[in-house]
């Protein structure tokens, strides 16, 4: 949408913009430091009101983990439709967002709220970098490795969720990924040898991984079989579970995306699965990947995985 609109002037401080889709705006402030501003907000994915608030308030956290950035600050946003929602469930909804930002040691240092056809909740979120360590998703070179930190199928838990049909252990495995801060972007930020960093959230692993093909002009190989799934999204999505999302998702990529002959359609969707609050992407040297993953593992991420690699070609993601 923003490709029709005027661009205006350049902003030379302005280290990052809308320019790659990358998850964060970064503004130099002086030499030694940049700012990292975000937001993100969007209805309830579950059912409990405390638990929506911890899930929105970590996914929007996440894109300043994503750009290598410490959070320092947050606002929140806050829609309720007035008369319609139980005071009590609001209060549960801002307790969640409150207790992950006390998590993380940041203050929600005010907000804004309005009334709205139905709830919503989300942050702008504010991080602080030394402008030399932002880790952007449009840095990916030949050769590099590319690892996954959290397992795919939020969206297909969401899905079978809303059916009635996801159990309390597949909710409690759902619940522990989606609020799993990606903390481990700080250290990755100090490592010469990570080159590109986002995180996949909306557009699947798919989507995201292509906005790294395209901002770094690579084609990246995707071994399936090394992509981590959570369990129970497995079972889900072989039995048909999936959002609306994820076709839309393939829809839009398709075109730069090979796929093996006559592969079972489980496959596709679950590369497609919009994820909430999902796992960091990261492309790095080959000599630097152990020590990433050890990051990962050392940070409590148990599925973090090396899942392919780049190398020069014409943008695009070939699956293996």
């Amino acid at each position: 949408m923003l490709a029709g609109t005027p661009q205006g002037r350049t902003w030379p401080n302005l280290l990052v913009g809308h320019e790659t889709s990358d998850d964060a705006a970064v503004y130099r402030l002086n030499e030694s430091q940049a700012l990292v501003a975000t937001t993100d907000f969007f209805t309830p994915i579950v059912d409990d009101p405390y638990d929506f608030g911890r899930i929105a308030a970590t996914n929007a956290i996440s894109d300043v983990y994503a750009m290598g950035a410490r959070p320092i600050m947050a606002l929140a946003i806050l829609g309720v439709p007035l008369g319609k929602l139980p005071t009590s469930a609001v209060q549960r909804i801002v307790a969640g967002g409150h207790d992950v930002c006390e998590q993380v040691g940041v203050p929600i240092a005010g907000g804004h709220s309005i009334d709205s056809p139905e709830p919503l909740y989300g942050l702008v979120a504010l991080g602080l970098i030394d402008p030399a360590k932002v880790k952007r998703n449009d840095r990916a070179r030949p050769g590099d490795v590319l690892i996954l930190g959290k397992g795919l199928g939020i969206g297909v838990m969401g899905a079978a969720l809303k059916k009635g049909e996801l159990k309390d252990k597949a909710y409690r495995q759902m619940l522990e990924t989606a609020t799993q801060l990606n903390t481990p972007g700080l250290k990755l930020a100090e490592m010469e040898g990570v080159h590109a960093l986002t995180d996949v959230t909306g557009f699947g692993l798919l989507g995201h991984l292509l906005e790294i093909c395209r901002g770094s002009k690579l084609q990246a190989r995707l071994e399936f079989e090394r992509v981590p799934i959570l369990s129970a999204a497995r079972h889900l999505v072989e039995a048909g579970y999936a959002t609306g999302a994820s076709d839309r998702n393939w829809a839009s990529c398709q075109e730069e995306v090979a796929l093996p002959a006559e592969w079972p359609q489980w496959r596709r969707k679950i590369l497609t699965d919009p994820q909430t609050s999902g796992g960091l992407l990261v492309a790095c040297d080959s000599a630097t990947a152990p020590a990433v993953l050890e990051v990962f593992k050392s940070e409590g991420f148990r599925q973090a995985a090396a899942i392919g690699t780049f190398s020069a070609g014409t943008p695009r993601v070939v699956v293996t």
